[in-house]
């Protein structure tokens, strides 16, 4: 054999390249300023070889046999190679799917690895490592070299100039969420420039950043942006995967968002993010890839080492366990793959300075068998981490499989869309009974799901919407989905919305019902900011954006997903409401507590930190929290009962609040507490807000007028809250929430 550093590839051009072992680690391609380190993972594989491709990736110039491996590990090392060099992988092996072996190295493979990725998926036959037709895949097999049309990878050149950028870490009490779609949110923006529309650029540009402050929001969460895939399905139709939950590369940023091609873009979009403070968190998808089930594509992972990558049936090995109901589902009982994701992260974090993650189907994730483990491998991993244990962890706490429902069982450290929260304030300001004290747990930051494991009022992620669903103003206009465009026969999507059209289906010229729906919008914006927890705000809700009643419109690049920028008098003045509220909850720390209420008397007086009250101004009662009819209550908050003390150990302390909450249709007299006496100033009234006309307003009055599906907030007026001792805790005298 050859000496080991001078051993040779003869590519198809005719050139030859040095190749040396190289190392296994790190996986992937990794430029060191001199050449080229190559590592892939296979367990399995019997032999691997290097394609090298021109710089657009439509020619193939050179095959290298990865002769080296070390601990399951193939690599290699080419002194010549340089960062914006193409490359993918053909794995050789048995092709036994019965088995759930599934190698053929007639198909390119990109590089788990890959920071960068060129091209798409060309959709043909030549994607499946079977004959597409046959009766059996697991009887024929596909010899079609199907490298000219699938994605590539890119070694690229890691250097950013950073300067002194550094993860925000803004305190989790102080967050208001944004979530939005990196192409979505600028393709329709009249002051971003046409060429940075729809990009990451056009996302950091001086009018969407100046959007987002001027709305007050501290982290913007975007939808996925890690490398995905059109199904091939939707493209035959002219739809897209839209959202991007159908990821191939989760170290490399989706390709069709950078304008100039380069990974910079991305560097350069977080950084201007936080040079004016605004937080990013990425939304990940690690629980499936965009293989598909057991008759999907070879693209990548499948025929890099199928039984490794891939959870699959025990007992029939040839099936996956798909607990996403995407077809397939991530092996996380694997090391390479742990070590895979835990990579990614760490990378996301390291070189792209990302805030932090909201994990899509999170439950998927602590599966260690067929149940949810709440202290899985996973989580252990990211708890001891001293990278990711740093950064803002967000879970949705539920996948498809049995028992994934998982609201409340995730560990200290984590964070949670709270689903209970959005079904509740949705149901509630439907007008719906009998959730008076379901609604009490949500706006105090659901001590019922989050208090019992250590965890505190920000756990909870408050949503009323999400990507997933309504809009705002579709939650208000519609009582039913209205999916035809996505080509299932309106079959798809949830049909619990609890949504209210407020007396006709969609759009309509009937000024009492569109004043009723600005309303409704007002109710339930005003109480998901003003409530205990992390507020999350679906972009464009601010401005009335609408799907036209689509509640599952993941497949439409299209203006029925991007936000519409063209704004209505009726849209000004919401965003005015929101911002409002925003500025109220940013101000006033009775709004932003850091921990549970507790409903204890303040010590030397009568006052504790929260009171529930009933129309009449007395204090509920356990009875009245059960009356079914009961859509009316009062929320009475001390600024002396925050329980929070400054860094020399001084007592902090707010203003008093009372907020009070209608969701019945008629007006209700609502009697004001008259112990101590006082006055109270309005902050608004959802049912004629009105800044210029409320601002500054008192009630002397012991009654409040409070109409029908409305919300008010009044406050104390502003007074020295300094006085020694304020806000310490006094003995326990009963929770300060309903006992549902």
């Amino acid at each position: 054999m050859a000496d080991e550093r001078s051993a040779r590839a003869t590519p198809k051009s005719g050139l030859r390249l040095a190749v040396w072992p190289g190392h296994p680690y790190p996986l992937g391609a990794t430029w060191d300023g001199e050449g080229v380190n190559f590592a892939l993972f296979s367990e399995r594989a019997e032999g691997v070889e290097l394609c090298l491709f021109d710089p657009e990736g439509r020619q193939e110039t050179a095959r290298v046999p990865m002769r080296w491996q070390t601990d399951q590990v193939w690599h290699c090392y080419l002194p010549e190679a340089r960062p914006g060099w193409v490359y993918g992988y053909r794995v050789a092996g048995p092709y036994e799917p019965k088995k759930g072996l599934r190698f053929n190295p007639h198909k390119l493979l990109l590089d788990p690895y890959a920071r960068a990725i060129i091209g798409r998926v060309r959709w043909s036959n030549s994607q499946f490592a079977y004959r597409v037709g046959h009766k059996s895949e697991d009887l024929s097999f596909d010899r079609t070299n199907d490298a000219p049309f699938v994605p590539k990878g890119q070694i690229v050149e890691s250097a950013f100039s950073w300067g002194e950028d550094r993860l925000l870490r803004t305190p989790w009490h102080d967050t208001v969420i944004y979530e939005l779609h990196v192409k979505g949110y600028t393709y329709l923006h009249p002051l971003v420039p046409p060429a940075l529309r729809g990009t990451y650029a056009g996302l950091a540009s001086a009018p969407v950043i100046e959007h987002l402050l001027a709305l007050g929001v501290t982290a913007v969460e975007l939808m996925p942006v890690h490398a995905f895939v059109d199904d091939r399905a939707l493209v035959e139709k002219g739809l897209r995967n839209y959202w991007g939950y159908n990821s191939i590369g989760f170290f490399a940023p989706d390709a069709r968002y950078l304008g100039s091609g380069s990974i910079a873009e991305f560097k350069t979009m977080v950084k201007s993010f936080h040079s004016h403070g605004i937080e990013v968190i990425l939304d990940v998808v690690y629980n499936h890839t965009a293989e598909g089930n057991h008759l999907g594509p070879t693209l990548s992972f499948r025929g890099i080492d199928n039984l490794s990558y891939y959870r699959v049936n025990p007992d029939d090995p040839r099936y996956y366990l798909d607990f996403t109901g995407c077809g397939n589902t991530l092996n996380m009982q694997h090391p390479r793959v742990l070590q895979l994701i835990m990579d990614s992260l760490r990378y996301w974090v390291e070189e792209m300075h990302v805030d932090g993650f909201r994990f899509d189907l999170a439950s998927t994730l602590a599966r260690e068998l067929h149940d949810v483990n709440r202290l899985s491998a996973f989580f252990d991993i990211i708890h001891q981490d001293p990278v990711l244990s740093r950064v803002k962890l967000i879970a949705e706490p539920w996948d498809l499989g049995e028992g994934g429902y998982q609201v409340g069982n995730f560990p200290v450290g984590w964070t949670e869309w709270n689903g209970k929260y959005r079904d509740a304030v949705r149901a509630y300001w439907k007008g719906e009974g009998s959730l008076i004290a379901e609604l009490a747990y949500r706006l105090t930051g659901s001590s019922d799901l989050y208090g019992h494991s250590g965890r505190n009022p920000y756990a909870s992620i408050n949503f009323v919407t999400a990507h997933d669903g309504f809009t705002l103003q579709d939650l208000v206009s519609y009582d039913h989905k209205h999916n035809e465009a996505n080509g299932e026969d309106n079959r798809d999507g949830t049909d619990v919305n609890l949504s209210w059209n407020c007396g006709v289906e969609g759009p309509t010229d009937d000024p009492r019902i569109n004043a009723l729906r600005l309303q409704q919008k007002r109710n339930m914006i005003a109480t998901l900011l003003l409530s205990q927890g992390v507020p999350m705000i679906l972009a464009g809700d601010e401005m009335g954006r609408t799907q036209n009643g689509n509640n599952n419109a993941y497949c439409h690049d299209s203006p029925l997903n991007w936000v519409n920028w063209d704004w209505t008098p009726e849209d000004r003045e919401f965003m005015a409401f929101v911002q409002h509220v925003i500025r109220i909850k940013q101000s006033h720390k009775v709004f932003r507590r850091r921990s549970f209420f507790q409903g204890r008397r303040i010590r030397g007086s009568d006052i504790k930190d929260i009171t529930w009250l009933q129309p009449d101004g007395t204090e509920m009662t356990d009875e009245e929290w059960r009356q079914s009819f009961a859509r009316c209550l009062g929320l009475f908050l001390s600024g002396e009962g925050l329980a929070e003390w400054d860094e020399r150990g001084r007592a902090i302390a707010d203003v008093d609040f009372l907020w009070l909450l209608n969701a019945h249709h008629e007006e209700i007299p609502f009697v004001l507490p008259a112990e101590p006496p006082r006055i109270w100033q309005i902050e608004f009234d959802t049912s004629h807000y009105a800044p210029a006309r409320d601002a500054g307003a008192l009630i002397t009055t012991g009654v409040y007028p409070l109409q029908g599906r409305s919300l008010v907030l009044l406050r104390e007026p502003s007074r020295d809250r300094r006085a020694s001792g304020a806000g310490r805790e006094g003995e326990g005298d009963g929770g300060g929430e309903p006992q549902a």
